[in-house]
């Protein structure tokens, strides 16, 4: 295959996976993760393997906060042990959920949820913890993010002959 479709086709699923990060459709860091090792290994690439090992580390280390960082910020704002599980579970579940971002609304109910079967009677707790693990979504997403994106500068940066 033609180097130059090879790259066209790394920086479509780079770019892809960046999209990924925050499109709940898209595998987004594994996307990416295919683009760069198939820019490695596909191609003449100088690209050292240290970027590699540190974008795979990365990968694998937003993969768990996706799911660790939410239930955690759950609990900073209040919330409970309960509301950190209904946090997980919820995620689960609303991956299986046929609807736009239902992986989203199944952990935000699942904190809800998970709060008001601790304490049916204080719904301003349970919503305090749908906050946190909002703004641990935020994070997660914001972490992913920057990784996507670090991803593709380097094999542009590369392609270009920079680094």
């Amino acid at each position: 295959m033609d180097t130059t479709l090879i790259n066209i086709l790394c920086l479509i699923l780079l770019f892809v996976g960046i999209l990924g990060t925050f499109l709940p459709v898209l595998p987004g860091l594994l996307l990416s993760i295919c683009g760069l090792l198939i820019y490695k290994f596909g191609t003449d690439a100088d690209l050292p393997m240290i970027y590699i090992w540190a974008f795979g580390i990365l990968t694998a280390v937003s993969a768990v906060l996706s799911y660790v960082i939410p239930a955690k910020t759950n609990r900073k704002y209040g919330g409970t042990r309960w509301g950190s599980i209904g946090s997980i579970i919820g995620t689960i579940v609303g991956i299986f959920i046929p609807i736009p971002l239902g992986f989203l609304i199944g952990m935000f109910a699942g904190v809800f949820i998970g709060e008001l079967l601790h304490d049916s009677k204080d719904m301003n707790k349970a919503l305090q913890s749908t906050k946190g693990a909002f703004i641990g979504f935020i994070y997660g997403t914001g972490f992913s993010l920057v990784v996507g994106v670090a991803m593709f500068l380097v094999v542009v940066l590369d392609m270009l002959n920079v680094i």
